[in-house]
């Protein structure tokens, strides 16, 4: 299995994962035309997609999904919530390109087992994903106001987990958004924020995850190293070696990660 994150951050995310000829995109928040740039980065060709999942109505995630389905005939995945929120922004999707999941039931797509999973948020029927082969496991989980012991047990046993580090409290709290949006980031279907984030991982590290990505950072209240040294300094404190122990990365806003290998 590969897996990179293309984009990531509240101006648009869009993952990439391969199985041997399986090639999927998680989400396509921004225009198709730079999602096409970045798979051009890490040598995928487009034309070669298997399908494209989503994890949820939000323009940040489902912005450039119409035009790829158009342009290359690729069959858009997500759940009953999901296609009655996002049509309008999807636009018109041929019928045999329209699959329609159920949530927190597996589906089959080739080799791949893909698990769609609830979680919390203000959208029509937003889901997680935990995908895996049989031998490799990643799981996907932002866009969530709350980690509950359901998604950790989703997620958990990861060779990868990608996980949403949105915000920085006292940021969020001293920044410029006016207050209803305030409280929408802060409730259990807004956002997670690096300290919950941080909490997630250490227990999640403490059962044996040795990859974590942390995914769709503020860019108005939250910074990378910030991020990234909340949940460091936290794995750091229980004895447990950042790079050594577990990797630790922060996916970048508009270039791709690294590309994981498994």
């Amino acid at each position: 299995m590969k897996f990179c994150s293309l984009y990531s951050g509240s101006s648009g995310n869009c993952s990439y994962l391969e199985d041997g000829d399986t090639k999927i995109l998680i989400d396509a928040g921004v225009s198709g035309k730079r999602i096409e740039e970045n798979l051009k980065k890490i040598q995928v060709n487009p034309q070669e997609l298997t399908g494209l999942f989503l994890s949820h109505d939000h323009i940040d995630h489902t912005k450039g999904a119409g035009v790829l389905s158009r342009r290359y005939n690729i069959p858009i995945y997500a759940n009953g919530g999901t296609w009655n929120a996002a049509s309008t922004c999807l636009g018109k999707i041929r019928s045999e390109n329209r699959v329609v999941f159920a949530s927190d039931k597996e589906l089959i797509l080739n080799g791949l087992s893909i698990l769609p999973f609830s979680i919390s948020h203000d959208a029509g029927e937003p889901v997680g994903f935990s995908i895996t082969n049989g031998k490799n496991k990643i799981s996907i989980v932002t866009d969530t106001g709350e980690i509950n012991g359901s998604i950790m047990k989703r997620i958990e046993n990861s060779d990868l987990a990608v996980i949403e580090s949105n915000h920085d409290v006292d940021m969020l709290k001293a920044g410029p958004y006016p207050y209803p949006l305030k409280r929408r980031i802060l409730g259990d279907k807004g956002h997670l924020s690096n300290e919950v984030a941080a909490s997630a991982i250490l227990e999640l590290v403490e059962k044996g995850l040795r990859r974590v990505l942390l995914a769709h950072l503020s860019d108005e209240n939250n910074f990378p190293e910030l991020a990234f040294e909340t949940t460091s300094s936290l794995l750091t404190k229980n004895k447990i070696k950042i790079q050594k122990d577990v990797t630790l990365e922060v996916a970048s806003r508009f270039t791709p990660s690294t590309v994981f290998s498994f």
